[in-house]
């Protein structure tokens, strides 16, 4: 199942996918409760209540698709060098202020996290800020937790796993740098694009899956998540050992290799640039830098 949080006609909804891709078909809620996009329907499914009645379906064309969690309960968990291309390429970029001489691989999950107020849906501009001329792209599966929990173990993680979407964990490099901790450098408005919308973890595996980008059409990422140094339940496993996770909650799994400051000299974005993450058994989020 595909659930999408969307506007129509000037008001939010919440809809599952049909399996042609070409319409939606609305779920009957509260307008308070559509304006949390997915969130509401994650929380029932994991107390054990059952998803509400649909209405008549409309063309997927004729709505504006919004971040499937518009806006999460709280920061979004991010996993910093989750894969070993990408490990060994951010080392040696001169940004990463957790690389140690002989430890460009992590010997334990590296976790920083994107404020809520980050988040944007598939299309929307990304805003360029003044404060930041090194600005880059991060595909990443998302995890969505379902049923939650505290001191779960990797034997029964993947059962707390509600689904999964995309988000670009967009980043201003020279603050990233600078701060030495990442929140302020990943964190900038619009800096968390996320959709195109959230698939049930019935649909498709999160552990096999290829995460793809391109930028103004050229290919840049390419791996697949069999490449974490760190998989989903490692992640789910360290997260909840001393925090309580909860439905709804996201994990961003880390990205690839291919960035921007991966390349000699480092290939930034700029204004008018486009950003295009494709993942196997999601779909697509693209969006424009502005």
């Amino acid at each position: 199942m595909k659930i999408a949080a969307y506007v129509y006609q000037n008001q939010p909804g919440v809809g599952r996918i049909s399996a042609d891709g070409q319409q939606v078909e609305p779920f009957q809620l509260s307008a308070a409760d559509a304006a949390l996009g997915a969130l509401p329907l994650v929380e029932a499914q994991a107390a054990g209540r059952a998803l509400p009645a649909t209405g008549a379906a409309i063309p997927l064309a004729q709505v504006k698709l919004v971040a499937p969690i518009p806006r999460p309960r709280r920061n979004v968990f991010c996993v910093g060098k989750n894969y070993h291309a990408h490990a060994k390429e951010f080392a040696g970029s001169g940004f990463d202020s957790s690389a140690k001489s002989g430890g460009d691989i992590p010997a334990h999950p590296i976790i920083f996290s994107k404020v809520p107020e980050s988040v944007i849906g598939p299309n929307e501009p990304i805003l360029k800020p003044a404060a930041s001329d090194a600005l880059d792209y991060e595909a990443e599966l998302t995890v969505v937790i379902g049923k939650g929990g505290k001191g779960i173990s990797k034997a029964d993680a993947m059962k707390h796993v509600w689904g999964y979407t995309i988000i670009n964990d967009f980043t201003a490099r020279d603050w990233q740098g600078r701060h030495s901790q990442w929140l302020l450098g990943k964190s900038f408005d619009t800096f968390c694009p996320m959709g195109p919308w959230l698939v049930t973890a019935d649909e498709m595996d999160g552990q096999n899956t290829d995460v793809k980008c391109w930028v103004n059409g050229e290919l840049r990422q390419n791996a697949n998540t069999k490449d974490f140094i760190f998989d989903i339940p490692t992640l789910i496993e360290c997260i909840s050992a001393g925090i309580t996770l909860y439905p709804g909650d996201l994990i961003a799994t880390g990205t690839p290799a291919g960035v921007g400051i991966g390349f000699k000299p480092p290939k930034y974005l700029k204004s008018g640039d486009v950003v295009k993450i494709e993942i196997g058994g999601i779909g697509v989020l693209e969006n424009p830098l502005k």
